[in-house]
């Protein structure tokens, strides 16, 4: 990920000022480092903390990528809030992964009126991954609950309550990314399915959301940046 979006950076236009990984990390609290507009952090759930709030203590706004890491993102916010940092994060910053969620969102507020349909998802990345299921993966499960009342919540394990959403997953090759929602009934059923081509959709859109919130202030979501794309 960070190849494809230095690459994507560099043929927009930017420069890169400086570049951090395990081997100079210490490299965030550099002059060069502090001198940048927008770092972007694609790194491990264990460090994604850090080096947010260490990006955030030099002044420098954050796009971060990392998944895994969900349940300190309040910390994080309350940093922003308190005016003390900048944050976009998104478990996928993927234009068509974006677009898919809201199409996700749609379909499942038209299925509220037929309980007949039971809704499931699978998900399958490259091997390489060790989170699951994958954050898109619980962003989506995110916007059934939402857009359905009667899903309550998600789970990993077989059930058969009709209230829960499973979610099940895959780990094979170097697959990018397919996310496929199935809302199934004795008569038929419905799939909607993104199925990512490469790590490059992902990379464009992550600086496309630097380029976004360069010089903005606060904690941000995603959908005010797609929001802003499709005015």
């Amino acid at each position: 990920m960070g190849h494809a979006i230095e690459r994507h950076a560099l043929e927009r236009g930017h420069e890169i000022v400086c570049r951090v990984d395990a081997d100079n990390i210490q490299d965030i609290d550099s002059e060069a480092f502090a001198g940048a507009d927008v770092a972007i952090e694609f790194t491990m759930p264990k460090s994604a903390l850090d080096n947010c709030l260490r990006a955030m203590s030099h002044g420098v706004p954050v796009v971060s990528g990392t998944t895994g890491w969900n349940a300190e993102l309040p910390r994080v916010k309350a940093v922003c809030d308190a005016g003390n940092g900048t944050l976009l994060w998104s478990s996928n910053f993927s234009i068509g992964v974006n677009l898919f969620m809201a199409l996700n969102k749609y379909l499942a507020a038209m299925m509220k009126p037929f309980p007949q349909y039971r809704v499931s998802m699978n998900e399958v990345h490259h091997i390489h991954k060790l989170d699951h299921p994958s954050g898109t993966a619980i962003t989506l499960a995110q916007g059934i609950m939402e857009s359905d009342p009667t899903v309550k919540g998600w789970t990993e394990e077989p059930t058969d309550d009709p209230s829960q959403l499973v979610i099940s997953h895959e780990r094979r090759g170097e697959v990018p990314g397919i996310h496929s929602i199935k809302w199934d009934s004795p008569v038929d059923s419905i799939t909607i399915t993104h199925d990512a081509k490469s790590r490059d959709g992902f990379a464009l859109g992550t600086v496309m959301a630097a380029e976004w919130l360069a010089g903005k202030k606060g904690f941000h979501t995603i959908d005010e940046f797609i929001q802003d794309l499709i005015k």
